[in-house]
């Protein structure tokens, strides 16, 4: 089945600040904190150094995903930031 990540925010250097242009490692970790393994995230992110910034700049949206009983949730969440960029 095609799954797909939540809204979220790139921190490598070719797409720093663009949504959804995620490296692989970057959506590698926001799966792994999205599941409740934020401590893989970071061991992921550490050997990048721009690792630690995309956790910080996806802090906020990244904790409230993995509080999700569901998929709906997830999608109700992704729409306020979307909601947010569009203003």
């Amino acid at each position: 089945e095609h799954r797909a990540l939540p809204y979220l925010v790139a921190a490598n250097p070719v797409n720093f600040g663009r949504p959804m242009r995620l490296t692989t490692v970057e959506a590698f970790a926001a799966a792994l904190c999205i599941l409740g393994e934020r401590d893989h995230a970071e061991r992921a992110l550490a050997k990048f150094t721009w690792g630690e910034t995309f956790l910080e700049l996806n802090d906020e949206p990244l904790r409230r995903y993995a509080a999700c009983a569901d998929s709906s949730e997830v999608v109700s969440i992704q729409r306020e930031y979307l909601e947010r960029g569009a203003d």
